[in-house]
């Protein structure tokens, strides 16, 4: 192998560990449903780790579930107070209490290799907003994937184009975001994600 072949291979993403946002409900769509189990099944031929929000109901527990009956490794993070109203998915292997919500998503952020949201309602959008904006900022470096089961997030999408025509949103952010329909193709997008350079405004001052 020559010497760009071997860049491109050093280049790309290694994904151990992805943590995944979706609904703790099961929503009406049997195709969201059977995307999540499959992509249980993924991870574990891939040898990924999922990182999630604990819980063993909707598509968060599906998923869960799906890799824990192939004999695959899920580490779940919830923080004390919900412990008491989420129904806990007990047989994980690895279960993570956090103080709050805030530093839920911090232990997700350090732990995992990048991000998958799947469908789910507004504690999924403020999961996936919130780490691409940190991505955006330039807090993290990792891949943010979107899986788009049956043009569930077509609206979403819409809506941040009209942000970007409207000047809202610079194109360059708006590309952060990964989108695919078939997990395969989306985990192919994450390992070959580049981050961007940090704005200059963002960087610190020089002396």
């Amino acid at each position: 192998m020559g010497k760009t072949g071997w860049s491109n291979v050093l280049a790309m993403n290694d994904l151990h560990k992805i943590c995944v946002f979706c609904g703790s409900s099961e929503g009406n769509d049997s195709g969201i449903i059977e995307t999540a189990s499959h992509l249980g099944s993924v991870f574990v031929e891939e040898n990924i780790t999922l990182v999630y929000g604990a819980a063993k109901i909707g598509i968060m527990g599906i998923i869960a579930q799906s890799m824990l009956d192939q004999k695959g490794s899920v580490i779940g993070i919830i923080p004390q107070f919900l412990k008491k109203k989420e129904v806990v998915h007990l047989g994980l292997t690895e279960l993570i209490t956090t103080e709050n919500m805030h530093d839920r998503k911090l232990k997700m952020q350090e732990l995992s290799d990048g991000f998958i949201t799947l469908p789910g309602g507004l504690g999924t959008l403020e999961e996936l907003f919130e780490i691409l904006t940190w991505l955006q900022l330039g807090l993290h470096s990792k891949p943010i994937g979107l899986l788009n089961t049956n043009g569930f997030f077509d609206p979403l999408l819409e809506s941040l184009e009209t942000m970007v025509r409207k000047g809202f949103l610079k194109m360059e952010n708006y590309e952060l975001l990964l989108v695919e329909k078939d997990i395969h193709l989306l985990l192919r997008k994450m390992r070959e994600f580049k981050a961007p350079q940090i704005p200059k405004w963002l960087s610190p001052e020089r002396t």
